[in-house]
């Protein structure tokens, strides 16, 4: 059986290929390994590969590891799941970014905390490109005036879109889901002249695809710790 360093190294081997095949710098993608349910140990192993971001959708769970795991110094935990407003302390206690951000109350409350942490939060806003009412993200056309509201809490820092695709095995109406966000992405540098840089898009089904529609960072889990129990 393959263990996890094995499938973090064909993992990588994927993104550079698809990279190469779109004339892309394999190091502009960011591997960012979902850890949910997985154990610290399993961190760990990941790791001792190079890992270095990790992603966890429950608050709890990442309070719980990131205790067992406070000797690893250098390493980053981004939030991806819906966060209440009511755990915005553990964002701002543990994790470097938080890539679900789509309300402004929320937005409000992370930004008076950083307020007295004395620090900033890098944050990704969650777009729903796909239309399904059971996902969390602002829809598409309410992307621009949700981004002017950021600008009034300065220690947020948006530093571009996340979305999760529709799942399906049509590649064309996944890759229309990616299409969408860079679409978004446009639309927001068009109005302020730069930014929005990262494109979080991808899952352990669909990077590959979402790599070659443009993604910076791709969010995987089963296909870097096998399937969940």
């Amino acid at each position: 059986m393959t263990g996890v360093g094995g499938r973090i190294d064909e993992v990588r081997a994927q993104i550079a290929a698809v990279c190469a095949d779109e004339g892309r710098d394999p190091g502009g993608v960011r591997l960012l390994a979902v850890t949910k349910t997985r154990p610290a140990q399993t961190v760990r192993e990941a790791y001792a590969t190079g890992c270095r971001w990790f992603g966890e959708n429950r608050l709890q769970e990442l309070r719980d590891k990131a205790a067992e795991l406070s000797d690893l110094s250098d390493l980053s935990w981004s939030v991806i799941g819906h966060v209440q407003r009511n755990k915005a302390g553990t964002v701002v206690d543990l994790a470097s970014e938080l890539q679900s951000l789509d309300s402004l109350d929320l937005a409000a409350d992370l930004d008076r905390r950083l307020e007295v942490a004395d620090r900033t939060l890098d944050v990704l806003v969650q777009v729903n490109t796909s239309g399904e009412t059971t996902k969390s993200g602002l829809a598409p056309d309410g992307v621009e005036a949700f981004t002017l509201g950021l600008r009034h809490h300065s220690r947020l820092v948006p530093k571009g879109l996340m979305t999760i695709a529709l799942p399906s095995a049509d590649d064309r109406e996944v890759a229309a889901c990616f299409d969408e966000l860079v679409a978004v992405r446009d639309r927001l540098r068009d109005r302020d002249g730069s930014g929005w840089d990262d494109l979080s898009m991808g899952m352990s089904g669909d990077f590959r695809l979402a790599i070659a529609h443009g993604s910076t960072c791709v969010r995987i889990g089963s296909a870097l710790f096998g399937p969940r129990d």
